[in-house]
């Protein structure tokens, strides 16, 4: 018999939940199909695609005249050439062993895309903070990417083998102890948990706490009139974000046929009916002053990227909202889960879930067909943000910055997941930390591997490739 969709919610409200041990059993069962060693081993498989073919592919459907910038950005560093590589090593992690406990997978998971943001109540927290390419996936594809970039970082900000080590290990251990605790709590309760100003303080040495409440300080400090202060000048007494080309620019052509202040506004309708109402009558209350292109980050290279600067209540009541292109994720190849019809949505729905403390302003929409058709996603330029500069000096604290990585993934993945089992399987001993640390070197050195394939095609002028910058 058909199932009615009064069935479906019946046998979905009322079947019993296993019990946590039930679920850490069942999870530690899984290590007989596949054991904690297997996650050690990087190995390419005997056609892998060519890393550099892989980026060709996708700036086919990017900006073309910003492309050589992210070329630019990517070679810097095999650290930098990570970050903007996430389809190169989403294609090499879709085959490894996983125990089929899926989570909301961020998708781009490594160090520089963690940091301290407000939560709604204004309140500095540490986690996640790019959602571009997430999507239910495996929870192993996340921490093998995270413990492998610890490794990268390092190695790129000048330290020593037994740091890399400290940090893949401390990544993992970190990741292994916060789910046996996750694990325990009710449902209510980790999806309220947050990792807060005090708790970062209390996880961190003496010596490397001053460095946090630095970090800390300066991100209280960037509110919207801060970002004013520093992006926007009076033009006829009027505020014009000022253009850093090519970085900034502000576009004076049409898009599509249409003026670009015409097609912002079009996108802010789109946008705004994403919105829950009260979040409408607050964005109601604000006007676009002026709109400028912004690059940003790496691997977001030549995806469309607005700035839009709106006034509210007089000239001191700023509000910076940043338009981002969504593509398809890079784990789109290797998911089950059918396609959005907004990737957008997919966006502002993995980072409500992952998150747990998002951005009041977060929308999407897709873009008429006369606009380009695009699919995006808005949120605030800056609100109290800030992190970790990735730079020699502070090489040394990078395996206490990992542990925190680590206790931030860990609650991504129970607030998505089931805590208990992927607890059950990650276990009590240091085995699983042992072998995603192995996994990590290896990964590291196919990094180098793939960052010189980068700079072959450069100097051979296989890619165009800007003056760094």
């Amino acid at each position: 018999m058909k199932k009615t969709p009064v069935i479906d919610s019946l046998v979905r409200f009322t079947t019993p939940v296993p019990s946590v041990a039930e679920r850490k059993a069942a999870g530690k069962a899984l290590r007989t199909k596949v054991p904690h060693k297997q996650h050690a081993v990087h190995r390419p498989a005997s056609k892998r695609a060519d890393p550099v073919a892989i980026l060709e592919r996708q700036a086919k459907t990017r900006l073309p005249f910003l492309i050589p910038i992210r070329y630019a950005r990517m070679l810097a560093s095999p650290f930098a050439f990570l970050r903007g590589s996430a389809a190169v090593m989403a294609a090499d992690l879709a085959p490894t062993p996983v125990t089929g406990l899926t989570v909301q997978a961020c998708g781009d998971m490594h160090v520089a895309n963690f940091g301290v943001f407000a939560s709604a109540e204004r309140h500095l927290v540490f986690g996640i903070n790019d959602f571009d390419e997430t999507l239910p996936g495996a929870w192993e594809w996340d921490l093998k990417r995270l413990a492998s970039s610890a490794v990268v970082a390092v190695r790129s900000m000048g330290g020593d083998k037994v740091l890399c080590e400290e940090a893949a290990r401390a990544t993992v251990k970190s990741y292994r102890k916060r789910m046996r605790e996750y694990a325990e709590m009710g449902s209510l309760a980790v999806w309220y948990s947050r990792i807060d100003e005090q708790d970062v303080l209390a996880a961190l040495s003496p010596k490397t706490r001053p460095i946090a409440e630095r970090i800390m300080a300066k991100a209280r400090q960037r509110g919207h009139l801060q970002v004013l202060g520093k992006m926007a000048e009076l033009v006829d007494n009027q505020h014009r974000i000022i253009e850093d080309a090519p970085l900034i620019v502000r576009e004076t052509h049409t898009v599509h046929g249409q003026s670009v202040m015409d097609a912002v506004a079009r996108s802010l309708e789109i946008y705004y009916d994403s919105l829950p109402d009260d979040r409408r009558e607050l964005v109601a209350r604000y006007r676009v002053v002026d709109v400028a292109r912004k690059i940003v980050g790496v691997g977001s290279v030549g995806t469309r990227c607005w700035v839009i600067l709106f006034s509210g209540n007089g000239p001191e009541d700023p509000l910076f909202l940043q338009y981002k292109e969504a593509q398809r994720s890079v784990l789109a190849p290797y998911s089950k889960t059918p396609p959005w019809e907004s990737e957008g949505k997919r966006v502002v729905v993995g980072q409500r879930i992952i998150q747990g403390a998002p951005d009041i302003f977060l929308g999407w929409g897709v873009q008429d067909k006369q606009l380009g058709g695009s699919h995006f996603y808005m949120r605030q330029l800056r609100d109290m943000k800030g992190g970790i500069a990735f730079d020699a000096k502070n090489v040394k604290t990078l395996p206490e910055y990992c542990m925190l990585c680590g206790w931030a993934l860990a609650l991504a993945h129970a607030k998505s997941g089931d805590p208990a089992a992927i607890a059950g399987y990650l276990g009590k001993s240091d085995g699983m930390d042992e072998a995603v640390a192995r996994f990590a070197f290896a990964y590291a050195k196919q990094t180098d591997r793939d960052h010189n394939a980068l700079v072959k095609a450069a100097r051979e002028k296989r890619i165009a490739v800007a003056d760094a910058s």
